[in-house]
């Protein structure tokens, strides 16, 4: 009576987590998709747990004890966590967060095969949740190296790097062999290290550029990793939210390769790590750059009928969100038509300059797309690039040769005058050189740039605008 309790409370958590991905798809529906899926997460807990306590073979005391303990200790890291995070440190926080899940998956599969007897079926769903599992872990490890620059975000490029990730398949797939025929110890473990290699490989194969997509990948891994966890405990909700991470991380990424001009297979198996970030890096300028004042940049806006902005990861650095939206504020009170155009892939984290935009209020209807905002460009008077660099280089179209050819950028350079905010004229993530800093309409305001637009906010106070 009880397990089949517990069977109809993970039904219903089931499908809150179904209807939060659905809420998560658009930003209006994006605050009940969470509350949703913290709801079905707690019943998901709290049926596990009775689960727990029925099953164990000590008594239900220690049995709860233990439990209790293990709640405090996670709940306690999560809350410090939540509280201290900044929003710039998201994206390595949940490439971390993806690892435990990797690790979990390696240490469910080893208990598994040390403590139940196995047929076929279960030793091929122990082997394959310990391979999905070692990869994730070190791949997310990894991720997170390069996304808290302490490790280089420049792509490995080892001699014959794909053929080493295809021998170390073909000797897992081997070892599963063997470890089927025997159910031995070693082969299981030869494949574990095998597996850690593979997975620091694949993702130190990729280079910065790419970063975005390697989270979103990385999250489907995690999923596939869980649901291989869940065959293992004859967990079907463990199953089930595993399928729906796996699939759900697969498909974003394979819509950032799509627009990012990136071949979704190359990527994941490192393909698309390119030299050129270095080269890139060290070309230096391309000619003369012209810098403003926040005064003449006030001037522009005072006179401007349309306003785009297009933020990128220098102003969640800067934490620039809030004065941007007080400057937005300012200007359509004022009859200037403002938009945001955000790139699939600005920041590092999909959606990162989304959630930036919506914890500073600006509203949902103003914050476009690429594909709906990029042909507004050439009639548009004022565009202030703040804080984004790769997602609006010119070179991208122009350049053949550019490591990020190919890839879909909004054209800011098309409109009457740009406006990039940055801190020097170094590089963006990926290492490319931007020309878009040495064209004729476009002029550079140094500075951080949440300083810069309070000053630009104060100067228009005085300037004449247009009504």
């Amino acid at each position: 009576m009880l397990t089949s309790f517990v069977q109809a409370v993970y039904l219903v958590a089931a499908v809150l987590f179904i209807l939060s991905l659905a809420g998560l798809s658009a930003q209006t529906s994006a605050r009940r998709g969470n509350v949703l899926g913290m709801i079905g997460m707690v019943l998901a807990l709290a049926a596990t747990v009775v689960l727990a306590l029925q099953n164990s073979e000590r008594s239900p005391l220690v049995t709860g004890i233990l439990i209790a303990l293990v709640f405090a200790i996670g709940a306690s890291a999560g809350v410090w966590r939540a509280r201290s995070v900044e929003m710039t440190q998201m994206p390595e926080l949940i490439a971390i967060l993806h690892s435990f899940v990797g690790l979990a998956a390696v240490l469910v599969g080893f208990n598994s095969y040390l403590t139940e007897e196995a047929d076929v079926v279960h030793q091929v769903e122990v082997f394959l949740g310990v391979f999905i599992g070692a990869i994730t872990f070190t791949g997310s490890v990894v991720a997170y190296l390069k996304l808290s620059a302490k490790m280089s975000s420049a792509p490995l490029m080892l001699p014959r790097r794909h053929a080493l990730n295809l021998v170390g398949i073909v000797a897992s797939l081997g070892l599963m062999v063997w470890f089927v025929a025997q159910n031995a110890l070693v082969p299981l473990t030869v494949m574990t290290v095998i597996a850690l290699l593979i997975g620091w490989h694949l993702v130190a194969s990729i280079g910065g550029g790419d970063m975005p997509v390697v989270v979103s990948m990385l999250n489907s891994y995690s999923g596939w990793a869980a649901a291989a966890a869940g065959f293992m405990l004859g967990n079907d909700l463990l199953i089930v939210v595993g399928a729906l991470v796996g699939s759900s991380g697969a498909i974003l990424s394979y819509i950032m390769c799509r627009a990012m001009n990136r071949s979704f297979i190359s990527v994941i198996l490192g393909g698309f790590g390119s030299e050129g970030g270095k080269a890139a890096a060290s070309d230096g300028e391309q000619g003369e750059h012209r810098e403003v004042v926040a005064a003449e940049v006030a001037d522009m806006l005072a006179s401007a009928r349309s306003v785009i902005i297009t933020p990128g990861y220098g102003m969640a650095v800067a934490k620039a969100q809030y004065p941007v939206a007080d400057l937005v504020a300012k200007l359509r009170a004022s009859g200037v038509n403002v938009r945001f155009g955000v790139h699939p892939v600005a920041g590092r984290l999909p959606g990162h300059m989304n959630v930036l935009l919506a914890e500073a209020k600006v509203p949902y209807d103003v914050v476009l797309e690429l594909d709906e905002i990029n042909d507004d460009f050439a009639e548009t008077d004022v565009v202030l690039v703040i804080g984004a660099n790769d997602t609006v280089n010119p070179a991208a179209l122009e350049d053949p040769s550019s490591p990020i050819a190919g890839m879909p950028v909004l054209e800011v350079w098309k409109s009457q005058q740009v406006i990039v905010f940055k801190r020097s004229m170094a590089t963006g993530y990926a290492g490319v050189q931007n020309p878009l800093f040495f064209r004729e309409n476009t002029a550079m305001l140094f500075g951080d740039a949440k300083d810069q637009v309070e000053q630009i906010s104060q100067a228009l106070a005085s300037a004449t605008v247009p009504v």
